[in-house]
C-alpha cells in the first residue's frame, strides 16, 4: 500500500512539475530512472535521452508535420492522439533502455493511459507512438554503444600518460568515441591537444588547480567549493533539468518542446562522443597523478607533492578534454540559439540537496560548469577551456537541425 501511494505522489508531483506537458512529463520520468545510477555512466544517459526525445520529437511531426524529423519515412497520422503517442513512444524506448525501471515505467506509463479516453484515437496514438520507437531504436542499434569497452585500455609509461585513478582499476568507455554521432561530423569538431609538459602555461595550470582544488585547500572559497559539489551531478541530468525549467517558463508548445529537448541531447550525446574520441587519443593524464608524480615532468616549475589528493574523486577516465566542461557548453549553446543568453533562472541539483544556483544566461550556467572540475581538483584549466570552445561549436552544428517546415500556432 505505501509503495502505491509513495508512486501516486511521484507521478502527481511530475505532472504538477510538468504543467501536463506530456514531452515535459516524460522527460522527468527519464530522470528519475536514471537517478540511481547518478555517477556511473552518464554517457549511456546522454545516449538514451536523445534517443527518448528523438522519439517523441519524430512521434509529434508524425500526427502534425511542423518541424524536420530526425528518422526519415516514418508513418503518418493525423488522427492519433497526441497523448497516447507520446506516452507509448516513451515507455518503449524508456523500457528497452532503462530496463533496471522497467516497473517504474510501465506503472507510470499505465496510469498515463488510464487518464486518456478509450477509442479509435488512442488506439492509433499507442500503435504510432510504438511504431516511431521501433524505428528510432533500430536506427540506433548499430551505432557501437554495444562495443564502448572495446579494446581494453592498457596504461603506458611515462610522464603525462593517463593512469588509473584511485578508487579504480580501469578506464571507463575507452570505445565511447567511436559511437556514431546523432548530428556532427567528429572531423569537423578537432582539438590540439594537452599543453606541452614543459611550458610555462601547464606550469601555471598546475599551480592553480594543486592550490584550489586540493582536498585540504586553503586559497578555494566556500562558494567555490559549493560550485565544484552542486556541479559534480552527471551532466544529462543537471542540463536537462535547467532545459526543464526554460521551457515551462516560456511555456513552449509540445512541438516546440518536443525539438527544444531533442536538439539539446542530441548536442550532449555528440559532445560525450567527440569528447570521448579525443580523451583516448591524447590519454593525457589526470591532475592527482601529475602532481605526485611532478618530479618526472620535466618542468622545473612544477614540485611534487606525493599526498595531494583532490576535492572530489577523480572520474575513471583521461584529463583532455573536460567532457563535462564540454557537454554544458553544448547544451548550452542550443539553449541560446533557441532562447538567447539574457535570461534569469534557478536550478539545482542532486548532488548538492537544498542548494540552488542562480544564473543571468546559459553562457554563465556553462562557464560555471566548467569552472567546478578545476575547483574540485579533477580537471586542468586547458581541458575545461578546450572542453568549452570544442562543446560550443558542436551546440553550434545541432541548433541547426530539425528545421520548421511550418510555423506553429505559438511562433
Amino acid at each position: 500500500m505505501w509503495k502505491r501511494l509513495l508512486f501516486t505522489l511521484a507521478v502527481a508531483a511530475a505532472h504538477s512539475h510538468a504543467a501536463v506537458n506530456p514531452v515535459a512529463f516524460w522527460n522527468t520520468i527519464a530522470g528519475r530512472a536514471f537517478a540511481p545510477t547518478q555517477g556511473t555512466n552518464p554517457v549511456a544517459q546522454s545516449r538514451t535521452y536523445a534517443i527518448l526525445h528523438a522519439s517523441i520529437h519524430d512521434t509529434l511531426n508524425a500526427i502534425d508535420a511542423r518541424y524536420g524529423s530526425y528518422t526519415p519515412g516514418l508513418p503518418r497520422d493525423p488522427a492519433a492522439s497526441v497523448e497516447a503517442a507520446v506516452a507509448a513512444t516513451s515507455h518503449w524506448v524508456l523500457g528497452a533502455l532503462v530496463p533496471d525501471q522497467f516497473s517504474l515505467i510501465n506503472a507510470v506509463y499505465a496510469s498515463e493511459l488510464a487518464t486518456i479516453a478509450d477509442g479509435p484515437a488512442k488506439a492509433r496514438g499507442i500503435a504510432l507512438g510504438e511504431a516511431v520507437a521501433q524505428a528510432t531504436l533500430r536506427r540506433r542499434e548499430q551505432d557501437g554503444a554495444d562495443r564502448s569497452n572495446d579494446p581494453m585500455f592498457l596504461p603506458r609509461t611515462g610522464p603525462g600518460e593517463y593512469q588509473f585513478t584511485e578508487p579504480f582499476n580501469f578506464a571507463a568507455f575507452p570505445g565511447w568515441g567511436r559511437v556514431t554521432p546523432f548530428a556532427i561530423d567528429l572531423k569537423e569538431h578537432d582539438l590540439d591537444g594537452p599543453l606541452p609538459l614543459s611550458s610555462a602555461r601547464y606550469a601555471r595550470d598546475f599551480q592553480l588547480v594543486k592550490e584550489l582544488g586540493s582536498l585540504d585547500s586553503r586559497t578555494r572559497t566556500d562558494e567555490q567549493s559549493e560550485i565544484a559539489r552542486f556541479w559534480y551531478e552527471d551532466s544529462p541530468l543537471g542540463w536537462n533539468r535547467i532545459a526543464f525549467v526554460v521551457i515551462r517558463r516560456k511555456n513552449l508548445d509540445l512541438w516546440q518542446t518536443a525539438r527544444a529537448f531533442a536538439l539539446v541531447n542530441f548536442a550532449m550525446a555528440d559532445a560525450y562522443i567527440a569528447g570521448f574520441d579525443a580523451k583516448y587519443k591524447f590519454r593525457f593524464w589526470r591532475p592527482v597523478t601529475a602532481i605526485q608524480n611532478a618530479g618526472s615532468d620535466g618542468n622545473d616549475r612544477t614540485e611534487p607533492d606525493t599526498g595531494w589528493q583532490p576535492f572530489q574523486p577523480t572520474p575513471p577516465v583521461p584529463d583532455y578534454p573536460s567532457t563535462h566542461s564540454l557537454v554544458g557548453a553544448a547544451a548550452a549553446e542550443v539553449l541560446i540559439d533557441l532562447f538567447g543568453d539574457r535570461i534569469r533562472y534557478e536550478t539545482t541539483s542532486s548532488t548538492l540537496p537544498g542548494v540552488t544556483r542562480s544564473f543571468r544566461g546559459f553562457s554563465e550556467a556553462a562557464e560555471e560548469n566548467g569552472e567546478s572540475r578545476i575547483f574540485a581538483g579533477i580537471h586542468f584549466p586547458h581541458a575545461v577551456r578546450d572542453g568549452l570552445r570544442q562543446g560550443r561549436g558542436i551546440g553550434r552544428a545541432v541548433g541547426k537541425l530539425l528545421p520548421p517546415v511550418r510555423k506553429s500556432s505559438t511562433d
